[in-house]
């Protein structure tokens, strides 16, 4: 309310926010220049949140906390009982067992994933009862950690719950908070906290010194403080402070405010504020450990002060009054008694993470003590679930004389563990030119190579990693895993012979190594490097590295023969087991927040799911799979993440979208400097086309990557699940010799591998080949053995497809009953699945099947299609070939419509066909 009664712009956005909550996730920011009212406001929508009977998880964020991981996190989840949390996985109970320092939480570290995981679905445990608010105030004070963890909780929330925050910021819109993101971007809304009016003024010191001013003294009030609530109270409170003119001393700044209200402190209690400033969490009992003062004397002292307005005691708790009040304390010390003070909380702290900041801010130079604590303390940080937190610490340790190789190279790896790749980049790039050969550079170089290739630059990736494999021969377990990483790299680029010997090297060594865990690893990437090029599954391998692999370890997703078999089983038809394994996978990932092999996961569930025939799954998973690789970063997530969208948005006859999608994905993949990177978007393209009956477009797409598909061994779907379309094009525009190369690759790898899919689609595509050359009886021979092959293959959409071709080709053997149920199975199953494009085309045949004898003069379909295709520039001959009839029944139709339609030429009846 302001001071009239009238509900304020502030209430209200607060009224709004808790009035949605209970609909589902929302947020409200509150944001505005220090000391302007965003705090009381917050507190007072805490109060009302509880008093609408929602759960509050609060936390209020110091600038002392920036450096400490999870400090905001824990705040927010320290009164939850842990009957609650023990319905979490395992995993998670320990992450958040770490992340609140609760016991010794023995066990593997903790990835920072899981714990962002852990509190999510805390959170979503909490929502079962009643709806649930995160408050946290000053969120420009959030721990790297806590930020992550209240991200990756907004951009997931899909209960109750909402997000009640506070940003200091001096303009409004500030992009500090571009990390905070909800599902639905429209719930959440920013606030800015707008200045006192003269009204609000008024009430606001009448309340808080029990005193009135005249309105010329309010008004210069106003004027002065711009309305900002803290400043016009300690304007007023300066009243009675006269200059040598008789005029009241009214500081010319916020920071002389807080300078004015420190100044006249006692020093005694002043060196009391200043270890409360120090720590993000300040007690009497610490404060007095501190200070060599008993716990009485301190209490005193601090009582003093909240006298002053300076700090607010709670139990033993100390706050300041306002985050600017403790700041002032801290700077106006001076350097030499901040680090006296840090030096003495390093003597009384025992947490290992805060004791060696402390000593950090204590020291002037390298001393061999405080770089053990740091890189302990890293250590600590990062086993808790920290990266951001240990990288920091090692950049301690750097800046006090401790800058070496090591230091850098891990503290490179945290930060792109923690997302900040740019940093990591930075770290590496300019540590990797300085360093001897051995295996601590091959470190570095196999770093910054994923990072590189992360940013969708190939080429230089597979540089770093070459150099990498000189750097490591004296360590096999390393070049081992440098082999592995550059087998994979080689295979994306297509470079098949490399990408094979250097698996082959990798699974010898590893052997050689007796390590079972490397051992299984080599076998996966050469079982999968082996399928990709043309080799077919090797069983025994695979069941081998199946055998090798510990589900606990973290391993990459790439290398773990689990989730290699489930994209095998995907690849090769085996559709439900693939289903089961990626269930499995997803619920793995979920438990620990592994966005990356989420990332990944909802890449292949795209894409089983549209070979499975049910499209909106499928686009569920393509839209995951974009938002992930937003949040991930890194082109080549969003070159990957696009492309599938791109082939659910063409099944679904979306083309704007699918083409916007494809085009995108292409031109980063042009960017990688592979052409192999370029099949995927360049494959929808096609696809979308062929649908479109754009045949000369299609082929315009394909042309290329025809050398580099044609130099590459191998057929599986993953790959080359644009040649039946290409082979349709190319048959469609006479290009017969061209269409049969590829469809020979087609019958001879599906005979070789029995693979279902490859004769199923070949079978269909020499069908279309012998229609065109007029062997209509061979096309139906070689159609419905690809039938057959369909019955192993669980892809409604490839058998509709076929069956379409087949209602066709029975259609010109004048076989109308049979082709009238064949297409309208091929159209059912079209429109079943959602295929607009293709539901279409199938009723377009099923309407030349059933044409009858017209009294009129309008055209039969079969006429109008002619017609239309002719109206477009196409000649008889392509004509023919894309309605599987011969020239001279085109010619024939073309009579027809043009007697019918009263004109002579094409040009002419493009022009009849528009009107």
């Amino acid at each position: 309310m302001d001071a009239l009664g009238k509900p304020s712009a502030g209430s209200s956005a607060v009224t709004d926010f808790l009035a949605a909550v209970p609909h589902g996730p929302a947020g409200l920011l509150l944001e505005g220049e220090a000391g302007i009212g965003k705090t009381r406001l917050w507190l007072s929508a805490v109060e009302d949140a509880r008093a609408r009977g929602f759960r509050v998880l609060s936390a209020r964020a110091g600038q002392a906390e920036t450096s400490l991981a999870y400090a905001a996190v824990a705040d927010l989840l320290d009164d939850i009982d842990t009957d609650i949390t023990a319905e979490l996985p395992e995993v998670q109970r320990l992450a958040l067992d770490r992340l609140l320092l609760r016991g010794d939480a023995d066990g593997p570290e903790t990835d920072h994933r899981v714990a962002a995981a852990a509190v999510l679905n805390t959170i979503d445990l909490l929502c079962r009862t009643r709806p649930v608010i995160l408050a946290v105030d000053d969120i420009q004070w959030l721990d790297v950690c806590s930020r992550e963890v209240v991200g990756f909780v907004a951009r997931r929330l899909s209960c109750p719950a909402g997000l009640l925050l506070t940003e200091r910021t001096e303009e409004p819109r500030s992009d500090h908070t571009d990390w905070l993101q909800l599902a639905q971007p429209d719930r959440l809304r920013r606030h800015r906290v707008a200045p006192l009016s003269l009204g609000g003024l008024h009430a606001m010191l009448s309340e808080r010194l029990g005193r009135t001013f005249p309105r010329p003294t309010l008004i210069r009030i106003a004027e002065t403080s711009g309305g900002n609530p803290l400043y016009a109270l300690e304007l007023a409170r300066a009243m009675s402070e006269q200059t040598a003119a008789g005029e009241p001393a009214l500081p010319a700044s916020l920071v002389d405010v807080v300078r004015r209200r420190i100044r006249g402190i006692d020093e005694v209690v002043r060196d009391v504020l200043l270890a409360a400033a120090c720590v993000a969490a300040p007690t009497v009992d610490l404060v007095a450990s501190a200070t060599e003062r008993t716990p009485e004397d301190v209490l005193e002292l601090l009582e003093a002060a909240e006298e002053q307005g300076l700090v607010e005691i709670d139990g033993l708790s100390v706050r300041f009054a306002h985050p600017l009040l403790a700041r002032g304390v801290y700077s106006e010390a001076g350097p030499a008694r901040r680090r006296h003070m840090h030096r003495r909380l390093a003597g009384v702290i025992a947490q290992p993470e805060q004791k060696a900041r402390h000593l950090a801010l204590a020291a002037t130079s390298q001393d061999d003590d405080t770089l053990a604590a740091l890189d302990a303390a890293a250590n600590a940080a990062r086993a808790r679930g920290a990266p951001a937190a240990a990288a920091e610490l090692l950049e301690f340790a750097m800046r006090l004389g401790g800058d070496t190789d090591l230091r850098r190279l891990q503290a490179a790896a945290h930060y792109f563990t923690a997302g900040d790749s740019v940093r990591a980049e930075e770290l590496l790039s300019t540590t990797l030119p300085r360093m001897p050969h051995g295996p601590l550079r091959a470190i570095a170089s196999m770093q910054l190579a994923g990072i590189v290739m992360d940013h969708n630059d190939f080429r230089h990736g597979l540089e770093l990693l070459t150099e990498a494999l000189a750097d490591c021969d004296t360590d096999r377990t390393l070049e081992v895993h440098c082999l592995l990483s550059l087998s994979m790299a080689q295979t994306n680029a297509g470079d098949h012979e490399a990408a094979l010997s250097n698996a082959d090297r990798a699974v010898t060594i590893a052997e050689q190594t007796g390590q079972a865990q490397l051992i299984g690893q080599a076998l996966t990437v050469r079982v999968f490097t082996r399928f990709i090029f043309g080799h077919g599954i090797e069983e025994e391998e695979l069941r081998r590295a199946l055998d090798y692999e510990d589900p606990h370890d973290e391993v990459p997703l790439p290398f773990r023969a689990r989730a290699v078999a489930g994209l095998l089983n995907s690849w090769t038809g085996r559709l439900d087991e693939a289903y089961d394994t990626l269930q499995e996978l997803r619920r793995h990932s979920l438990d620990r927040g592994a966005d990356r092999d989420l990332l990944a996961l909802a890449v292949s569930g795209t894409l089983l799911e549209l070979w499975r025939g049910r499209l909106d799954e499928a686009a569920t998973y393509a839209d995951d799979a974009v938002e992930r690789a937003e949040q991930v970063g890194g082109e080549n997530s969003r070159l990957v993440a696009l492309g599938v969208r791109a082939i659910v948005s063409a099944h679904a006859g979306r083309v704007r979208a699918a083409r916007a999608d494809a085009e995108a994905a292409l031109a980063m993949a042009r960017r990688s400097g592979t052409v192999r990177m370029t099949w995927w978007p360049l494959g929808v393209l096609i696809f979308l086309e062929v649908s479109l009956g754009n045949y000369a477009e299609a082929l315009t797409a394909l042309e290329p990557l025809m050398p580099d598909y044609l130099a590459t061994p191998g057929n599986e779907i993953f790959s080359s699940f644009f040649v039946p379309d290409a082979v349709e094009a190319l048959v469609a525009v006479g290009r017969n010799a061209d269409a049969r190369t590829l469809i020979e690759r087609f019958e001879a790898d599906g005979r070789r591998l029995d693979r279902p899919w490859l004769s199923a689609v070949g079978g269909r595509c020499r069908g279309m080949e012998l229609a065109a050359r007029g062997d209509v009886d061979g096309a139906v021979a070689a159609v419905t053995e690809a039938m057959e092959h369909h019955e192993r293959l669980p892809m409604p959409f490839e058998r509709a497809r076929t069956a379409l071709l087949l209602g066709q080709l029975q259609r010109r053997q004048r076989r109308k009953e049979a082709a009238a149920a064949t297409l309208t199975e091929a159209l059912a199953t079209f429109e079943s699945i959602g295929t607009l494009l293709w539901a279409q085309r199938a009723r377009d045949e099923l309407a030349r099947v059933n044409v009858r004898p017209s009294r009129d003069q309008s055209l039969t379909p079969s006429e109008r299609r002619v017609a239309e295709l002719a109206a477009s520039g196409m000649s008889n001959r392509d004509i023919a070939a894309a309605l599987f009839i011969s020239v001279k029944t085109v010619e024939a139709n073309l009579g027809r419509v043009y007697r019918k339609l009263g004109v002579r030429g094409r040009v002419a009846l493009a022009r009849k066909l528009e009107e």
